[in-house]
């Protein structure tokens, strides 16, 4: 990008509002027993309800009603106690009724917010303008057949909340944040698993761009159907360029819908935006309206856990930890309930959370595991943190040979299976100096350009030492007795 593009671009403000798709992982879909599960054949779970056969009635399944009231909790709304359903007529393959039952009008859940932490440090409120309960669509697949489409309508019926921003979103940093703390509270509520890549959790950006300082709203785009956070901030910064351009060249913004490339990160048109009256709004006369009791509301309420951002707070306060390792804690309540069960059996509560934020979390992503399916328990790894802590056996061995022999064994004393395997650390100062004495043979132009001021090969002197006595050394030890020995 020139400098003359950005200096332009630095003219205009991004404003934004996202559409975010929620599936709701319950059972059974919204207005059916069919199972709402994923990956099943295609066409599998389906049902006269799913496919619209005359006189298939739909009924509401009641655990949507409280996943939805959870959300809209949550993200400080206000709960429609009489809410109702409404049709949205438009013809596609995949829709077997001609319309998708969902809410226009009196949505279940209005005017919330919800506060993200950007990177540095500030704190961005973004309105919530709705929650509305609706089905899915099913899925077309061009793909399968050189002449013909196929239709899988598995997902015909299950039940989505969209929840829909304001548009006070004005960074690609900002919908990428907000995204990432949707997500942890969709996980942390239990209302979805908030998987993007199996599309339960898909967003569409609106997009417009004004000049900087003005308040009027510009001609909006909408992109749709982003799958990755990754991709709505390309998506995002992409739309917010090709906007810039077109108006500094003289052009007009056409009010479209958008598909993005996520290959090449750029978008283009699929149609013009539809409008409301498009769709032809009407109440559902099969479903009744919707009244929620405040006795149901009360109970929904007093069932609400503590929210992420909370728990960051007193992580925060509780343990002097940073907001970044809090918030890694807050959203992964699996982690965080192994966190809580091994607290206090560690002698510095610091050291639990640096493992299970660094090396324990880096351990199970390379194998694809959650924390609930590792085998080794939180009162077992506190025992070996407090191993390191200390310094009977380094933090190399126990991850590398004393955590794996954990998994591997029913041997309840950690102690005792760390000197079984021979690795507790050795503190033999004569050995510990041969193998300096070696190490500095090795490398004399090392050596000599420590003496000349080059500090940073002091990491190549200890790691050959560790090397050499097969990780039953204390590198902080070592660390001084090299520093000493070059001295």
């Amino acid at each position: 990008m020139s400098t003359n593009t950005i200096t332009t671009a630095s003219e205009f403000e991004l404003v934004s509002g996202l559409e975010i798709h929620v599936q709701l992982n319950t059972n059974t879909k919204i207005f059916s027993s069919d199972s709402a599960s994923f990956g099943a054949k295609p066409n599998e779970h389906i049902s006269p309800v799913s496919l619209a056969l005359p006189g298939a009635l739909p009924k509401l399944n009641k655990a949507v009603v409280e996943k939805a009231v959870k959300m809209g909790l949550a993200l400080n709304c206000t709960i429609n106690q009489r809410n109702y359903f409404d049709r949205k007529n438009y013809f596609y393959a995949d829709l077997p009724k001609g319309y998708q039952i969902t809410q226009d009008n009196l949505p279940i859940c209005q005017g919330g917010y919800i506060e993200v932490t950007l990177g540095n440090g500030s704190v961005k409120r973004i309105g919530i303008n709705r929650i509305h309960l609706e089905e899915d669509a099913g899925k077309s697949m061009h793909d399968q057949n050189d002449r013909y489409s196929y239709v899988d309508l598995n997902r015909a019926g299950v039940p989505l909340i969209e929840i829909v921003t304001e548009a006070d979103i004005r960074s690609s940093e900002e919908a990428s944040a907000l995204l990432t703390e949707m997500r942890k509270l969709v996980r942390h509520l239990d209302v979805s698993d908030g998987n993007m890549e199996e599309g339960s959790l898909r967003c569409d950006a609106n997009i417009s761009i004004r000049k900087s300082g003005t308040t009027a709203f510009g001609t909006r785009c909408e992109v749709k159907n982003l799958n990755s956070i990754r991709n709505v901030r390309r998506a995002m910064d992409f739309e917010f360029n090709r906007q810039v351009d077109v108006v500094t060249e003289g052009g007009t913004i056409i009010q479209s819908t958008l598909n993005f490339d996520a290959e090449n990160g750029t978008t283009s048109p699929m149609r013009s935006k539809e409008m409301a009256n498009d769709y032809r709004y009407f109440p559902d006369p099969d479903l009744p309206p919707m009244v929620l009791s405040d006795q149901w509301l009360d109970r929904v309420k007093a069932a609400m856990p503590a929210l992420p951002s909370q728990i960051t707070q007193e992580l925060m306060e509780n343990y002097n930890i940073s907001n970044g390792e809090a918030s890694l804690l807050a959203g992964d309540a699996e982690l965080l309930a192994f966190f809580y069960k091994g607290v206090e059996a560690v002698k510095h509560k610091k050291s639990l959370i640096n493992w299970l934020v660094g090396p324990i979390r880096a351990l199970l992503n390379e194998r694809a595991l959650s924390i609930a399916a590792y085998h080794v328990t939180p009162l077992q790894l506190a025992e070996v943190i407090n191993l390191c802590d200390d310094k009977k056996i380094t933090q190399q061995v126990a991850l590398q040979q004393l955590l794996p022999a954990i998994e591997n064994s029913q041997q309840s004393n950690i102690p005792a299976l760390a000197k079984s395997l021979n690795l507790w650390i050795e503190e033999n100062d004569d050995e510990l100096e041969g193998f300096i004495d070696e190490v500095m043979a090795k490398y004399p132009a090392q050596v000599s350009a420590y003496k000349k001021g080059k500090k940073g090969v002091l990491g190549l002197f200890v790691g050959e030492v560790l090397k050499m006595a097969k990780g039953k050394a204390d590198p902080q030890k070592v660390n001084i007795q090299v520093q000493k020995k070059l001295a």
